[in-house]
């Protein structure tokens, strides 16, 4: 059975890989918390969504490490429409109510599970 945070890291990834704005914005939170090459910070479903569309990418699922009830590290495939190079990232998630509040991609599972485990720890000591 599938538990809530992979349904909804599941979810991202298929919408995310369709390219579809609506269903973009409905998988995630509002804010959604983003890291990535251009930045970090909050924003909006809708310019969550607008980053989708405008960037192409394609993030295929190649692994995964629970950290929490609410925190996963999945390690994936990265490839943009520009470039045939697929290239390997890692992306801390965090979900709550059923979708995706947070999505910080990383260069590699190291960091990845390094920063997790961080956000696990200053969560737990609020």
């Amino acid at each position: 059975m599938e538990s809530n945070l992979e349904a909804a890291i599941n979810e991202w990834h298929a919408a995310v890989n369709a390219g579809d704005l609506t269903r973009s914005e409905r998988a995630v939170g509002d804010p959604i918390v983003v890291l990535g090459p251009k930045g970090a910070g909050p924003i909006t479903p809708s310019e969550f969504a607008q980053w989708v569309q405008r960037s192409g990418i394609r993030l295929v699922p190649r692994s995964w490490h629970p950290v929490s009830d609410r925190l996963m590290v999945v390690e994936q495939d990265a490839s943009w429409p520009e470039s045939p190079v697929v290239t390997r990232v890692a992306t801390v998630f965090r979900v709550s109510g059923g979708t995706v509040t947070a999505a910080l991609r990383l260069p590699d599972l190291r960091p990845a599970l390094e920063l997790a485990y961080i956000c696990r720890e200053l969560a737990a000591t609020e």
